[in-house]
Formats: C-alpha cells, structure tokens, sequence
C-alpha cells in the first residue's frame, strides 16, 4: 500500500494571522491617525515656537526702534550743544549782536524737529531764546502774525539796571516782523533748575521732566555751560513725542509697551501724557500700579534682564514678554517694557489645529474602506509591479515603485531592479553636483564621464568638444570603466575634423559604440559623446539610445554653460581693461599707472597665497583672486570724470592753458608803460636823461625780477613760506592800466559769475595778481554728497567739502605752499576715489564678486582713520585693502610720467613708505612682507627705469618702518 503526504494546508505552522486587506486597512488608518497627531503636534510646537520667536524678535525691534527713537533725541541734542557751547553767541553782551546768530539756532532747530526751543542764559541775568512757531496752537498762544514763523524771547538790562523783556517776531527767512516790549515779564534764568546745574558743574545736564515757563509744555532740558563760562546754554525737548512714536509700535491692539524706571515709575507711555502729574511747574511720573498695568507690573518684578521672549501671568490671563535695558540714554537705569496676551499671540493658531485634527480625523475615516480595497487588490498589483520593474531595468521610466523586503517573490524581483535602479539614480546625482560644484571643464567632463560609463554599464566613454572656430573636435575627456575591460584608448585621435567626427554618428567607430552629437539649445555644435558597450546586449537597443541621448543632455547645458560663463568672464576682463586703458590714455602724464597697480596688487597676492611660511597661504581660492583681480583694475575707474587738467595740472596757475602767459603779459604792459614814462618825462623836461634813464633801468630790473618771482611760485617746485607770500602780495599791490571791456567774448557761465559786480568806467586800474570774485565757481546744485552729516551720503562718505567747486583767484592759486593743487583741486583729484565707489555700488555685481567696489575703493584710506573718503580705520580694513593701498603707492612714487614731480629712486620711494607705515598710512605688517619678499625688486626689473634702481637696506627700511 502506498502513501502520499498530503499537502500542506494554508494555515499549517502560520499560527496567529491577519488578512491581508485587513493588514493594510489597519495600518493605513492607523499610520494616518499616528501621522496626523505628530503632524499636529509638530505643526503646533513649530508654529506655537515660531510665533514666541517672531514674537520675541518683534519685542526686540519695538526695543530697538525706542533706543533708537530716543537716540535721535538725545544723541542730536548732546552733540548739537557741545558745538554750540564754542559758538559767538555765549560772548555776545548786545542784543543786536546775539541776534546775528539767529540764524545758526535756527539751524540747530530745522535739523532736530524734536527740539522746542534754544537758549543762552547770562550771568547778569539778561536771557535770549529761539523757538519755532510751526503750528497754529503755538501761533495763537503767542499771539503772533500771520507771517510769522519764529519768536526771539529776550531779557535784557535797561541803561538802568533794569531786566527787560522782549518778544520778537521772526518770518520764516528770519527777518523781524515786530517787536514786543514786555515790562511784566520777569524771567531770571539764573533761577531755573538748568542754570543751576549747568553752573555747578562741568559737562551736560539733563532735567528731570517740568512745564516750560512760557510755552506750559512738558519736556526736559539739557544745559551746557559754554567754553568761556559766559553763558549757560540750552535746548528744549517735548518729551511727549516718545509716547505718541510708542502707538505705532504694537504688535497687536492690546500689546503693552512702557518705559519705566528702577522704582517702576513710567517714563513713557503711548496715550496723551496719561503717566505724568502735574503739581505747579513740578511734574512726576506715575508708577505702573498707579497707572493700572498689572501685566507690565508684573513683568517688570520678575522678567530676567536678557533680551529673550518671557512668559507669565497676570490677571488670571498667560502673557509674553521682553524686558530690555533702554541704553539709548547713557546711565538712566531705563528699562522697556514689551507684553502681548497669550489670546492675541496663539489664539489663533489653537483654531487652525482644531481644523486640521477634524480635517486629519476625516480623512483617516475615508481611507479606511481605500484599505480594504488595496488588499483585495495587492496581489494583481504585485504581477503589475514585477512587470513594470523589468522596464526600468531597460532605462523605461514611464512608471517607477518601490517596496520594503518582503516574502512575496513579485516584491523581492522589483526591490533587486530598484537597487539597481537606485544605483543608476545615485550616480545621475553625481552628475548633477559634479556639475553644479566643478568650475574647471576639463575637469568637470572627466568626471561626469566617469559616473555615466558606470550609469550605463559601458566598457568605455569619450567627449570630443568643438574648437573655437567651429573646424575640428579636441579630445577632452576619456574614461574607462574599472573591471579589467580591454583598453582601446590607444586609438583615439586627439583632433578631428567635425566631418569625420560627426560621421561617428552613423557608423560603429569602435566595436558596439553609440555616438551622440551634443548640441547647444541653439543647435550650436558643441561636441561629441561616444560611449562603447560592454557584452550585454540588452543595453544596445533603442531604449538605451534614448536614455542615454536624454542623460547627455545635461552634458550640454553644463558645456554651453560653462562656455558661456568663461565667454562672460573674458568679455568682462576686456571691458575692465578697456576702461583702465581709457584713464590711462586721458593723460599722457599718468599713462600706465591703472596697468601697472594690479600687476603690483595681484603678484603682491600671488606671492602670500603661494607662499607656504606665509600665515595668509592659501587664503584666496579662485572665485576671491578673481575678485581682488577686478577690484585692484578698477582701483581708479573714477578717475574718468576727473577733469586732465587738474590730474596734470603741472604748474599753479594751470587750468585749461598756464595762466602765467596773462600775467607776463601785464608785466609786459608796465615795461612799456615804464617807457613811455621816460620819454614823456625827458619831452617835457622833467628831468636829464641820465637820471631818467637810471629810473628806467631800475624800474625794467625790478619787473623782470617779480616776474621771475611769481614764474617762480608758479612752478611749485618749491616750498612757498611767509616770505615768499608776503612778497607775492607786494607785487599783486602793483597796478596797470586796463583799456578793453573785460565783459566781451565771455561765456554763458562767465557772464552770470561777473553780472553782480559794477561794471568799472575805462580805463579801469586793476591790481596785477587778484583774487576776482568771478574767479569763484560756487557749488551750485552740483554739490557732492561726501559730507558726513548730508542726508545724500548713503555711502557712509566723511570729506572736508571746500567752499567752492573751483578758485581760480591768482593770488589764491600762487600761495599755495607746496606743490601746485588748491584745496578745490586736491578735492577734485580725491573725488575719483568717490565716484569709483559709487558708479561700482551701482553695478549688479554677483555674490562671488560682491566686494569689488570695496576693493576698489578703499586704497586711500589710512591704518591711522585719516584717509578718504570713509574716514575707516585699522579694523575696517582687510588685507585686501592694505595691498592695494601700499601698491598705489609703491607705483605713484616710482612712476616716470608724473608733470609735477620726477621719477623716485627705489630707496626713496621705500623709504618714504616706511615713514608712511610708521605713522600709520599704510599696513606696517604688509610693508613688511612688501620688503623681504623682494616683491618690489621683480616689479623694478620689469618696469623700472636703470637709473631708479639703487641699493636698499631692508633691514634698516623694516625698522624704521616700525618706529625703531
């Protein structure tokens, strides 16, 4: 009898189990409840977290903004009376001379509107007072007229003895409307609480809040006694536009902002006064339980001072809050006080989480019977997944999926193809970073050539990119893939005709290879990419020529790219170069020096990146030296609105032409007017001929002797000193006869600088050297932004503006000390370095090459903060700066092309540097480097002349650069 084992029944061994559709409903359901809650309970610490921070960075700004508020009172106020404390006004003992400085207070109240009022207050008890009577109410209460648009309050002394007090009324150009006498306005200065203070000791003082004596508002003072002790002067402010800023600062309606004391009195608070008494003139501040803030009461005891959002309670109500020292007033013990109510601040977020936990909740219910449904139907699922696995392992990528480990065969055949597919993903990648992260091209297509032989399973790739002129393919890159497949790199060409190589794309250049034209998105040549298979034919079909033709393609937008890039970069060098050749040509004088200055800077940067001893090797990567490189040819791009003839103005008197030739001109006039004189003297017998002629002679000696004195003063050469200058003005005091009308054959611009003067009767007698008032070109509109305190200057700009655009004046030009520029001229010649700065701020520059107007534009600034234009000082420069800085210098002072000056030895030009280190011109570490590197004896080989070249003491030259 024979038997066979039954077969095993489904359940057999299984134990405890679950239906499938059953399986997958629950754990849908339940994944979706669990990803729903911890969805929700993120979402509300994210956003509950966000909000506290948002809320917490908002307290910081309202703390900030009042700082700075009260900066903008304060700050101004201080500074404007220590320079009024220097001022006429304090000295004045007239009446009429105190209001000669009127318009130097209205000043001081036009630039600060937050001042009420300004004020001197004299020993003997006399007073005077500017304030502004910019609305109707102030009009009204002093009963002024309609023009009127400032009041003068005055006390002074009668011939008597007596105080007397005067109101006077001012229109807006500060002419006198009407004056007032007031006999029963009895104001002692000397009285008040300012006097006293400012009188009793040195410095500024500010008052505790009080009424004003004639205006009844509320305010402080701040009081100075001036240099000479003859005054005590002071400024009004309001202090109740604090509280009026402190409304627009809530972060929400019921936000709480205060400015309190260490006892908790408030200082400022938004609403009409609300936290001041008053009592007579005296007014106090009232306490937060006074004024009925509990939250901010609460806040202010137990908030730690730290500049962190703080939460607690307050009125059975969860609050948040900040508590910041107000440092904006040096010494006050001022704290700011920021609130908002928990409602206000996550009311609504508890809303918006209350919908999604029933939105969540909803849609967990719906996909329950979706679960059910997905078990029924998993297992004609896993054939369908099986089926479309095998497509993507022929590069099919219509439809993608992907499994954990299962015991299902169907699951484990699509999880090996997904492994695969994961490796075919993670070099695509590789790709992808390879050429977003790689600048070099040669580089960048070896290595993702590499990554697509291994993505593709070929034996062998190779790229050919297109010349520039379009003739012949250049072999770039070649890669071969690592697992003893044969070599046939031997019999690659390194150049083809584009011909040739293009034909690749119709036949097998190498056994079993797929040739592919790379295009640009112009249709442009750029290339060809041969790959080579390996045995598996499977990968030879026309599934992979798509796959692969469709990789290649960010091959193509990588080259055009980076060709495009490079293409940018050799047109930007050129338009750099063009505009540093185009200064250079403005001036034969100065030709080569925007050439020569970054050849310095970059071999200067060259030699301390390479250097390994050096502490800055390495410091510059490409994309940085790329950038000094640009900054460093720029350096001096401003120098094309710099007018040549101040750039090579050689001689004092030179504007256009050399002046000079007008003034030999009119000392030729008196040489022959000498003459005349002679022979009229001997016609009409005044005199023998002998004694005439000896006159005429000393005469013609002395003319010839001024002339060469002034041609001399003209020249510059040398320093001019007293002497030199008061004899200037002896021959200036000579006069001539002038017989044509000066005001034919001028210009539109010389006809409107003359049309004041009085036209002088024929024939006029002129001086013969003068300071003409036509010789002054005002500024105009054409004044420049670079003053410290002009509301234009938002390039943090700090120059002494001179007083005229230009002075031509004779005697003003010749008395210049040393060399042959003005205080006009030498503003002309710095302003290049200010409009360096602003036409390169100008420009869309790129994040990598964000600091080249910087680069470019810091080189005249000084380690010591005297240099220009920013004024910046030695932690404001980079090293950057720095070698810039001592290459401008190096190249000025051993350029040969200079009218003004002779080409420097390189030991005067070293040691005129090492002085400027020592006092804090230029980088005494970079000087340093600058001379024992040598790198200024390899910049006088190439570009200095013979004789320039002498001997140098780098020793010495070291040390007496560093004060030793």
């Amino acid at each position: 009898m024979s038997t066979t084992s039954a077969p095993p029944r489904p359940d057999a061994g299984t134990g405890w189990s679950i239906r499938l559709q059953s399986l997958i409903a629950t754990v849908v359901v339940t994944s979706m409840l669990i990803l729903a809650g911890g969805l929700l309970w993120n979402s509300w610490q994210s956003a509950r977290t966000a909000l506290l921070d948002a809320a917490g960075q908002s307290f910081g700004d309202i703390g900030n903004l009042i700082n700075e508020k009260s900066r903008g009172i304060v700050g101004p106020a201080q500074a404007t009376l220590r320079q009024l404390s220097f001022d006429p006004l304090a000295r004045a003992t007239r009446l009429e001379e105190r209001f000669e400085r009127v318009v130097v207070l209205a000043d001081i109240l036009d630039y600060n509107p937050l001042l009420a009022a300004v004020y001197a207050g004299y020993p003997n008890g006399e007073f005077f007072l500017l304030r502004r009577l910019n609305t109707p109410e102030l009009r009204l209460f002093f009963d002024a007229p309609g023009q009127a648009g400032w009041l003068v309050q005055s006390m002074t002394r009668t011939p008597g003895g007596r105080l007397s007090g005067q109101w006077h009324y001012l229109d807006t150009s500060l002419r006198r409307l009407r004056t007032q006498n007031l006999p029963d306005y009895q104001f002692d200065p000397r009285q008040r609480p300012w006097y006293e203070s400012a009188q009793g000791a040195a410095g500024q003082h500010l008052t505790a809040p009080y009424l004003f004596y004639t205006s009844r508002q509320i305010g402080v003072t701040l009081s100075e006694r001036s240099r000479d002790g003859r005054a005590i002067l002071g400024l009004d402010v309001d202090i109740s536009a604090i509280g009026e800023e402190m409304k627009a600062l809530r972060y929400t309606p019921n936000t709480q902002i205060a400015v309190v004391d260490a006892q908790q009195r408030v200082v400022a608070y938004p609403g009409a006064l609300q936290h001041l008494q008053r009592q007579g003139e005296v007014v106090n501040f009232k306490t937060l339980t006074e004024l009925g803030i509990p939250a901010l009461q609460a806040l202010a005891t137990n908030a730690p001072q730290a500049r962190r959002a703080y939460g607690f309670d307050a009125q059975d109500e969860r609050w948040y809050g900040m508590r910041m020292e107000m440092d904006a007033v040096p010494e006050s013990q001022l704290d700011i006080l920021v609130a908002i109510p928990d409602r206000d601040l996550l009311g609504n977020l508890r809303l918006d989480l209350q919908r999604q936990a029933l939105q969540g909740l909803l849609i967990a219910l719906l996909l329950l019977p979706l679960g059910w449904l997905a078990g029924r139907q998993i297992g004609h699922a896993m054939h369908r997944l099986s089926a479309r696995s095998r497509k993507l392992a022929r590069f099919q990528f219509e439809t993608a999926a992907t499994a954990d480990t299962s015991p299902l065969q169907e699951v484990q055949e699509l999880d090996r193809v997904l492994q695969h597919m994961g490796r075919t993903v993670q070099n695509f990648l590789g790709i992808t970073e390879t050429i977003s992260r790689e600048a070099q091209t040669e580089v960048m297509l070896g290595k993702v050539l590499n990554q697509l032989v291994e993505t593709t399973n070929c034996v062998q790739g190779v790229v050919y990119l297109a010349s520039e002129d379009g003739s012949e393919l250049v072999l770039a890159a070649v890669s071969r893939r690592r697992d003893g497949a044969a070599d046939s790199t031997h019999n690659l060409p390194g150049r083809v005709p584009v011909a040739t190589g293009l034909a690749w794309t119709g036949e097998q250049r190498f056994a079993d290879s797929l040739a592919i034209r790379l295009r640009s998105r112009q249709q442009e040549l750029l290339g060809l990419l041969v790959l080579q298979f390996g045995a598996d034919q499977r990968d030879a079909g026309d599934d992979f020529r798509t796959f692969a033709e469709r990789l290649s393609g960010v091959l193509e937008v990588s080259i055009e790219t980076r060709q495009l890039i490079e293409s940018q970069q050799r047109l930007l060098d050129g338009v750099i170069r063009l505009l540093a050749d185009a200064i250079d040509a403005k001036s034969p004088y100065t030709g080569g020096h925007c050439e020569r200055v970054p050849l310095l800077a970059e071999m200067f940067v060259d030699r301390l990146n390479g250097d390994p001893s050096s502490p800055y090797a390495g410091r510059w990567n490409a994309e940085q030296r790329y950038e000094f490189k640009l900054g460093a040819w720029l350096h001096d791009c401003g120098k094309i609105t710099s007018p040549e003839h101040i750039i090579d103005k050689a001689t004092k008197l030179e504007t256009i032409y050399n002046r000079i030739h007008e003034i030999r001109t009119r000392f030729e006039v008196l040489h022959r007017d000498a003459l005349i004189d002679y022979w009229q003297a001997l016609a009409e017998g005044r005199g023998d001929a002998v004694s005439l002629g000896r006159t005429l002679q000393q005469r013609h000696r002395q003319l010839q002797d001024d002339f060469a004195f002034v041609a001399g003063c003209n020249v510059g050469s040398e320093t001019t000193d007293d002497a030199d200058l008061e004899r200037l003005q002896g021959v200036a005091a000579q006069t001539w006869q002038r017989h044509f009308d000066d005001r034919l054959g001028l210009s539109i611009e010389e006809i409107r600088r003359v049309g004041g003067q009085t036209r002088q009767p024929l024939p006029a007698t002129e001086a013969l050297l003068a300071d003409r008032p036509e010789h002054v070109v005002p500024w105009g509109t054409r004044r420049p932004p670079v003053e410290r305190g002009d509301p234009a200057n938002v390039w943090g700009f700090d120059m002494q503006l001179p007083a005229s655009e230009r002075n031509l004046g004779e005697l003003h030009n010749l008395s210049v000390r040393s060399g042959t520029l003005t205080a006009e001229d030498r503003f002309r010649i710095n302003d290049h370095i200010v409009q360096t700065l602003i036409m390169l701020r100008r420009l869309p520059w790129p994040r990598h090459l964000a600091r080249v107007p910087d680069i470019a534009a810091t080189h005249h600034e000084k380690l010591n903060g005297q240099g220009y234009p920013r004024r910046l000082g030695a932690d404001q420069l980079t090293v950057e700066d720095r070698i810039i800085a001592i290459a401008d210098v190096f190249e000025a002072l051993t350029a040969p092309d200079r009218p003004y000056k002779g080409p420097k030895t390189l030991s005067e030009s070293l040691s005129i540097m090492a002085r400027m280190a020592r006092e804090g011109h230029l980088c005494p570490e970079m000087f340093g480097i600058f001379l024992h590197q040598g790198i200024w004896r390899e910049f006088a080989d190439r570009h200095l002349a013979p004789t320039q070249i002498d001997a140098v003491d780098i020793e010495a030259l070291s040390e007496h650069s560093r004060g030793r």
